[in-house]
């Protein structure tokens, strides 16, 4: 993967000129031949529209010679006019083609972009932040679908008449065509300039787009905690400070602008002068008629147009270039999955390449954490979920996991409980999939899924909402997974039943309910391991012995990592383990820890006394 480091922080990589060329490349798979249809069509068109500069210098010869008569001007204006039309007609057919196949492209890309942004590691977009990847998804998209009306019309309509009018300078007299091509360099100087500004320009504007799109998101999911403490005037500041980014970046990017429309006007004046010396000497040594200067002049004034409109453009363009290369860097990123492949087939190897001794030795290990893992001492025959090693960091900061080893035999039910900050949901995205760890290993089944604390109800229909877990599932299975749940009383919120619409603009459901309805459906999903990093923590003790008989009757028949919130919920489990500071510093069953009287035992006396204090109130 060819892709470049953003400039800031830790945003999503930006693909090359390499990488976006090779994509773009690969999505006009099957418009190639249309590509080249428009490209002829192009040439034609413009070829017509040679014919009016060429029917002028005609009646100016005709006139200085007394030749012409009203009848040739009528014929050649005629010829002028219908050849315009022509030229016209050709001209409007390639752009509607060329925008067609353009936008199908750009269709593709966005889609593949939406696609790949859902199944990114999560650590990636928590580190670069989700404003980033929001704006890659809405910002950059938009820019390049607005370059379309500028940049098509001038990369088509220009390249060919570039192409054709340096041939009808050619043809008429070469040095004509010398003439202009000397001025060329001034051209070549202001776009070597200009690539070599422009595009970190953008790229710099973007990002500031990002940041200030991040700063905004945080303070909106956080409006709560804002408030909260007070922290509205510094949120603002900060939205105030990102703000000010993206417009110095933007009036940098304007300054360029200018800049380069001022060496696009210096390329026109002497482009104009040079044909208009060198007409001038061929007319007067004789080598050329006035209507073939005249002829020169108008070509180049054709010509000048479009050049200038391409180069004019190449500012928009590589504004779009710069968040095309946004999205495709993002399109490139392998998904977790195939970084989970990849860690896999490296682990396999790694394995293989150790000696006998070492899998003898890890095999007695493996047989005394299962004697350790079952109380009644009974042999595990499979393991859902192996720990070895295992440590983690975000980005720069603590050390969060440091050296984990755990074995979760197949359909036990493990809990695991801990202060604050003791790395318990770190430990269940490292086990999830979610994050990759920085040292050790882990095995886990391939049918693995979460439900988080945040659970979320999409804009939809009840029946949208489980199937997105499982869309083969009937409308008998999703009723089975609601009563299994409890949340049978959601098909009576309308009389639509399970097309009663939620979320957004539909029903809006409880803490309780939403929680409900996400049990439901990882019950659909039907994982080999369900992990339940308190699940059910945000509907209050009013539902919680509800939701603790849903969680169970989820995780039935499964092997079931429990994030507890609820130390009730620990106790019913197989097995407990017991975290802090990033290491597991205790495992057994809820007796053998409260006999053990460790810091499992002291977290469920204080939750006893909560228990009481609720009660009695």
């Amino acid at each position: 993967m060819n892709v470049a480091s953003a400039a800031t922080g830790h945003a999503l990589p930006v693909a090359d000129g390499r990488a976006t060329a090779g994509e773009v490349w690969r999505l006009s798979r099957g418009h190639r031949l249309r590509l080249a249809a428009v490209g002829l069509a192009g040439i034609l068109s413009t070829a017509v529209d040679l014919i009016p500069p060429v029917a002028i210098g005609y009646l100016v010869d005709r006139v200085q010679t007394d030749t012409g008569d009203l009848g040739t001007v009528l014929t050649v204006t005629g010829v002028m006019a219908l050849s315009a039309v022509l030229g016209a007609a050709g001209t409007a057919v390639t752009i509607a083609h060329a925008t067609r196949i353009y936008h199908t492209v750009l269709a593709a890309l966005r889609e593949r972009l939406v696609s790949r942004a859902m199944l990114l590691p999560r650590h990636l977009v928590e580190r670069a932040g989700t404003g980033d990847l929001i704006s890659r998804s809405s910002d950059d998209v938009t820019a390049v679908a607005d370059a379309a009306p500028a940049v098509i019309p001038a990369l088509t309509v220009t390249a060919c008449t570039i192409v054709v009018s340096l041939a009808g300078l050619a043809a008429l007299e070469w040095p004509y065509a010398a003439a202009f091509a000397v001025v060329l360099p001034v051209y070549a100087l202001a776009m070597r300039w200009y690539l070599r500004i422009g595009p970190r320009v953008y790229r710099a504007e973007r990002a500031a787009m990002s940041a200030r799109a991040q700063q905004i998101l945080e303070s909106q999911r956080g409006h709560a905690t804002v408030l909260g403490f007070g922290l509205a005037e510094r949120r603002h500041r900060a939205v105030l400070t990102d703000s000010w980014g993206v417009a110095v970046q933007s009036i940098r990017a304007r300054t360029v602008q200018s800049m380069l429309n001022a060496r696009l006007n210096l390329g026109e004046c002497l482009s104009l002068a040079a044909v208009l010396v060198v007409g001038f000497i061929l007319v007067d040594h004789g080598l050329s008629t006035v209507g073939g200067a005249t002829t020169a002049m108008l070509l180049v004034l054709r010509l000048l147009g479009p050049v200038n409109q391409l180069l004019f453009v190449v500012d928009t363009l590589q504004s779009a270039l710069a968040s095309l290369s946004r999205m495709v860097g993002v399109v490139t990123i392998p998904t977790a999955e195939e970084a989970d492949t990849s860690t896999t087939q490296a682990d396999q190897a790694d394995e293989a390449d150790q000696p006998a001794q070492a899998d003898k030795a890890d095999e007695a290990d493996q047989a005394d954490q299962a004697d350790q893992a079952d109380p009644a001492g009974a042999a595990e025959t499979a393991t859902a979920v192996r720990l070895r090693g295992v440590a983690f960091r975000y980005a720069d900061g603590p050390s969060v996991l440091d050296g984990i080893d755990l074995d979760i035999p197949a359909g036990r039910h493990i809990a695991i409980v801990g202060p604050s900050g003791a790395g318990k949901t770190t430990l269940a995205s490292v086990i999830a999939g979610v994050h990759r760890p920085d040292g050790g290993t882990v095995t886990r089944p391939s049918r693995t899924a979460v439900i988080s604390q945040e659970v979320h109800v999409f804009a939809g229909t009840l029946r949208d909402n489980l199937t997105l877990a499982a869309p083969d599932a009937t409308d008998g299975d999703i009723r089975a997974a609601l009563e299994t749940t409890g949340a049978a009383d959601l098909l009576e919120l309308s009389t639509d039943a399970l097309d009663t619409v939620v979320g957004t603009g539909g029903h809006p459901l409880t803490e309780a309910e939403a929680q409900q309805l996400a049990l439901a459906r990882l019950l659909l999903a039907d994982p080999e391991l369900a992990i339940l990093d308190e699940a059910t923590a945000e509907a209050g003790s009013a539902h919680a012995e509800r939701l603790d008989r849903a969680s169970e009757a989820v995780l039935a028949g499964r092997s079931g990592i429990v994030i507890a919130h609820r130390l009730s919920q620990a106790a019913t489990c197989d097995r407990i383990v017991v975290m802090d500071a990033g290491r597991v510093i205790e495992t057994g069953t809820h007796d053998e820890l409260l006999t053990a009287d460790g810091t499992y035992a002291r977290l469920w006396a204080v939750w006893q006394a909560g228990q009481q204090i609720r009660a009695s109130r």
